[in-house]
């Protein structure tokens, strides 16, 4: 790591002008929240390997600021040359360095890595000073990553119309609509998970996302794709066409965002697609060229005439939330399988844990039953997640994880976003809370759960504490709501029943989730950040339920569902605005041995009296006897329960 941040201030000093600082972003020029190998270049330098992070390296010091989901881990990771920064706790980025660097600094960044509202609030923040940020013209970090992965050329694929519900057609003529509304002529579409979408295209260029490499810039009669041009077969290509959208090379994407500013973009193509578009270019006046300041690079942004640009959300991050009824249908049925396959994963679990450990179990509270293990026998946190995804890959339209999977024992499961490795991990532990957070992509829909159990006789404490998250988490599950009710409005739903006992999570609480896309999928979220306030909570958006709780040192408490907005059947409807509430997708059981049921209303007993029902009744035509059998057991009224039980 010495000799990275050496080599990294050798290249600072030879710039002209030299730089005083350099930023390292944990994006791609894209700003994708997962990147692929050869674009973490932040994790290169620092060596925390957590999704979101950024790094400051000055003249004599080395920075990283991360926020509450990682503070554990970076503390964890990172070498005695990097001080950690709280995201929340200590002073934002902009702020130290206009406050610590001297008058006139000069702040490297790579345009490419940079959104244009990130580098317009630096700038803001650095003309107190006049310091400056400095673009770069290569990358200071790929000069010196010497064993850089090379770039992968994966296939591009046709995602068909019986998965994605809409036709590309229908996505560009509702598109060029939307242009004309807002007096543009073209917009850059620069997030992965959009160019998918609306191309009705999917890849592996990114683990864990099925997306491609690419850009796209449409125009009211054009429209184009740059990517690498060795991915895309003859059949693909052909697709594309059909539907007037011309392929080009991706770095051709910073000569045509040029020509799109001067206008020649459209009459330099001979696709012309006119007809298809909402008017003609000799007919409109819009001039206005639309492009996203949080996804969109400040490398592309510069190539425009700032005064004719139309700084705003993508209008395809909403399009792109609101899922259609093929969707909304796909999501349910992967969720379904995916719902089996957590059981299934539960049966095997508990019968092991009981063989080879001598735990009491999924049912039961007894004390561990000691054994001497061969070492060939153990199970581990990477072993047993193993596991899990082979249940998951014999399920109907399976085509891989949708993240890392969260596989944590005891300690462990208090990093948030904990991601074990093989020749570290964690062994399992009877004695010890054990938390698993996982997904799945499929053909029709992307998965997210999580449950925490316990093997053993779980203390008094931590069944106190997984309580009140389940309280949390079906106070928000059943919310009802006016239209307009946005996610920053309704975190605090998840939150009050453990603040009843002085307790909190460093996270948001929900977060949208695509169909057959990105795991996390925006405009929306359910969260105490500012920006849960900017959209407001529609129909047919889904979000995830996963409220949690953290001790460090002990163990870590979350849970999840992921949840689609429909319409609320309200008594009155005040002020006409109609009401929402939510409908679980997800199926899997709640460990009853963790809950103190002195702790539950009557309500919510009932509550989960009826999901348990629900469970029993969905998964059943996926399961065998033997799996059904626990099922029922594990969903089961407690003797506590059966007064509350009711009919479904």
């Amino acid at each position: 790591m010495a000799d990275i941040l050496a080599s990294l201030r050798s290249l600072m000093a030879s710039q002209s002008p030299p730089l005083d600082a350099l930023l390292v972003l944990s994006e791609d020029y894209h700003q994708s929240e997962y990147v692929s190998a050869r674009d973490k270049r932040r994790e290169f330098v620092s060596g925390f390997t957590g999704s979101a992070g950024l790094a400051l390296i000055t003249k004599n010091e080395a920075r990283l600021w991360t926020d509450g989901r990682y503070f554990l881990q970076a503390t964890q990771q990172l070498s005695d040359q990097w001080k950690l920064m709280r995201i929340g706790e200590d002073p934002p980025l902009d702020v130290w360095m206009s406050d610590n660097l001297q008058k006139e600094a000069a702040i490297g960044i790579d345009p490419w890595c940079v959104s244009v509202d990130t580098a317009q609030r630096w700038e803001r923040a650095f003309a107190k000073k006049n310091q400056k940020l400095v673009q770069t013209s290569t990358n200071l970090v790929d000069e010196i990553w010497k064993n850089r992965p090379p770039a992968e050329i994966n296939p591009a694929v046709h995602h068909p119309l019986e998965f994605a519900g809409r036709s590309v057609a229908e996505k560009l003529k509702a598109l060029r609509e939307k242009l004309s509304s807002e007096k543009a002529r073209g917009i850059i579409i620069t997030a992965l998970d959009e160019v998918a979408w609306l191309y009705n295209i999917r890849g592996s260029d990114v683990s864990y996302s099925p997306v491609v490499h690419a850009f796209a810039i449409v125009t009211l009669n054009s429209a184009f794709l740059y990517v690498d041009k060795r991915k895309v077969s003859s059949k693909v290509s052909s697709s594309l066409q059909a539907n007037g959208i011309e392929v080009r090379e991706y770095g051709a994407v910073s000569s045509d965002a040029a020509m799109l500013a001067s206008n020649q973009l459209d009459q330099a193509t001979g696709v012309n697609f006119g007809q298809n578009g909402v008017c003609q270019n000799d007919t409109c006046d819009n001039d206005l060229i639309w492009v996203d300041p949080a996804s969109c690079c400040y490398a592309l942004f510069s190539k425009l005439d700032a005064n004719k640009v139309l700084l705003q959300q993508s209008p395809l991050a909403l399009a792109k939330a609101l899922k259609n009824p093929v969707e909304l249908d796909g999501l349910k049925n992967a969720h379904i399988r995916d719902g089996a396959a957590v059981v299934q994963y539960l049966v095997w679990l508990d019968k092991q844990m009981q063989e080879i450990y001598g735990a009491s179990g999924y049912f039961l509270e007894g004390e561990v039953t000691s054994k001497k293990i061969p070492e060939t026998m153990k199970l581990t946190e990477v072993s047993v997640s193993d596991k899990l995804e082979g249940f998951r890959a014999s399920k109907e339209h399976f085509r891989g994880l949708s993240f890392p999977t969260i596989s944590s024992v005891g300690p462990n499961a208090a990093i948030i976003h904990y991601s074990p490795q093989a020749k570290t991990c964690a062994e399992l532990d009877p004695n010890s809370i054990y938390l698993f957070d996982s997904g799945a992509q499929y053909l029709d829909g992307t998965t997210d759960i999580t449950r925490t159990v316990h093997f053993g006789k779980p203390s008094a404490h931590e069944k106190a504490c997984y309580t009140s998250v389940l309280k949390g988490h079906i106070a928000l599950g059943n919310a009802r709501f006016p239209n307009g009710t946005n996610g920053y409005s309704l975190d605090i739903l998840a939150r009050i029943p453990l603040w009843r006992y002085g307790l909190d999570y460093r996270h948001g609480t929900g977060h949208g989730i695509g169909s057959y896309l990105n795991v996390h999928e925006g405009p929306h979220q359910i969260s105490f950040r500012p920006q849960a306030r900017n959209v407001p909570l529609q129909v047919s958006m889904t979000v995830t339920d996963e409220p949690g709780y953290y001790e460090d040192g002990n163990f870590g408490i979350r849970l999840e569902n992921v949840l689609v907005i429909k319409e609320a059947d309200t008594e009155f409807n005040f002020g006409d605005k109609g009401y929402l509430s939510f409908e679980h997708i997800t199926w899997a059981p709640y460990q009853i041995k963790l809950i103190d049921l002195s702790i539950l209303t009557p309500e919510e007993i009932q509550w989960l009296n009826r999901y348990h029902s629900k469970c029993r009744e969905i998964l059943a035509p996926y399961l065998d006897k033997n799996e059904m059998e626990w099922l029922k057991k594990a969903t089961e009224p407690h003797s506590s329960f059966v007064g509350h039980m009711v009919a479904t």
